[in-house]
């Protein structure tokens, strides 16, 4: 009974084992593909296909066994110069260009994990994509649902029209009938009784009128904040146009974690974020030619925009084709807004006026941007001063200014943010 016991607990202890080491495996494949695009992909695909280096699709069966392959990851300058066969063949049949040393730059794990991937990459199962999936989304602006006033302010004219030709109506064949009316009275068309009411009552007229002025004049100014909501529909909340090529944010800024500086590089400098340049996309993907959303196809017209050949490598000046990309977010021409004196100055993520991009597959306005909504958030957040030499001076001012109030920050509106000359120019 006892050795029956033992038996299956060192069966159970080694499926434990087995268990542990082969989700070791899956795990360091799985961290060492992160690495692989990070250090080897813009040089190497995981198949046949040439880049700057040769392609590794059954590299596991071409090099020598053992520990080669992570030596020659590590310092493959240093199995070379040691008169190793089979690195010095692959060093001449590739023009004796020099593989990048990664030796004390990544570490043995790190080159452990990026060996396991290349020799067993998982296997990644594609999902079925269902009809109207996230890929092949239509693109449409909201849509606004509610009573136009203007409509429901006409209908309600046309309502006390009607009323009020009924009872005058009414009115006159009572009194017709009464013979308590002069005829010249019945006689008088509606405008004309109109026009003899309002000299009868000129107060009341003229209050009417001011009314009427005064929510006409804050009619005009609300609608004046609202400009790029109501008016130019292509800046409205909600829009998210088709873009040219299927650029996935959420793939490239939140799975990949790829900073949004990377591609809008201008952002820190200037007073535009700056739109990629193709060659900015084929730094990473004149080795990445597969996505696993789209395939082939959009990464296809990305090499078109580029004039760049996959299956030689080499680029054709001829065949370049700027990719017209869409702008999403749009700002009046009369309106100033600097992106390095808000993401610099201002240490403002991005994310306070474009939303969680991270997490967008098709990229949309997701705030109003409107002056009300700018003068908002100036009213609400406090300047970024600490350790911050750009309000140093200011900073002391404001200091001193409210000393009695033993203030430590400051909003924007209170440093001068609300002044109409800060964006309108």
């Amino acid at each position: 009974m006892i050795k029956n016991i033992s038996r299956s607990a060192l069966n159970l202890l080694i499926g434990v084992l087995l268990t542990g080491f082969t989700l070791t495996n899956k795990a360091l494949a799985a961290d060492g593909k992160g690495l692989f695009k990070q250090n080897c992909a813009v040089c190497h695909a995981m198949t046949d296909q040439k880049l700057a280096g040769p392609g590794l699709a059954g590299i596991a069966d071409r090099a020598p066994k053992g520990d080669w392959l992570f030596n020659w990851i590590k310092n493959n300058q240093k199995l070379i110069k040691a008169g190793d066969a089979y690195a010095n063949k692959i060093y001449k049949e590739n023009g004796n260009a020099a593989m990048s040393v990664f030796e004390g730059t990544l570490s043995d794990d790190d080159i452990k994990a990026i060996t396991e991937y290349i020799v067993n990459p998982p296997v990644e199962v594609k999902p079925v994509a269902a009809a109207g999936a996230a890929g092949d989304v239509e693109v449409a602006k909201e849509t606004k649902g509610g009573i136009d006033p203007l409509y429901l302010i006409l209908a309600i004219i046309v309502i006390l029209a009607i009323l009020i030709t009924i009872l005058r109506g009414v009115r006159n064949s009572l009194s017709s009938v009464a013979h308590n009316t002069p005829e010249e009275e019945l006689s008088k068309t509606f405008l004309q009784e109109a026009r003899d009411w309002s000299k009868g009552n000129r107060r009341l007229i003229g209050v009417f009128c001011i009314i009427l002025l005064l929510i006409g004049m804050r009619g005009c100014w609300n609608s004046l904040f609202m400009i790029g909501v109501y008016y130019d529909k292509e800046t409205d909340k909600g829009y998210k146009p088709e873009q040219p090529i299927k650029f996935s944010h959420k793939l490239h800024a939140g799975d990949n974690a790829i900073a949004c500086q990377y591609c809008h590089n201008s952002v820190e400098k200037s007073r535009h974020s700056g739109i990629p340049t193709v060659n900015v996309c084929m730094n990473c993907h004149k080795g990445i030619q597969t996505g696993p959303q789209y395939g082939e196809k959009e990464i296809a017209k990305i090499y078109a925009a580029a004039g760049f050949d996959p299956k030689t490598g080499t680029y054709d000046k001829t065949k370049e084709n700027p990719i017209q990309w869409i702008k999403v977010h749009n700002l009046p021409e009369h309106v100033y807004f600097n992106h390095s004196q808000h993401v610099v100055v201002g240490k403002q993520e991005c994310a306070t006026c474009h939303g969680n991009v991270k997490e967008m597959t098709v990229v949309e306005q997701k705030s109003p941007l409107t002056m009300a909504w700018c003068i908002e958030c100036h009213r609400k957040t406090d300047v970024a001063t600490e350790g911050n030499a750009y309000y140093d001076k200011l900073h002391a001012f404001m200091k001193e200014k409210y000393k009695g109030d033993h203030r430590k920050t400051f909003t924007v509106a209170e440093m001068g943010g609300l002044e109409c000359a800060k964006c309108h120019y």
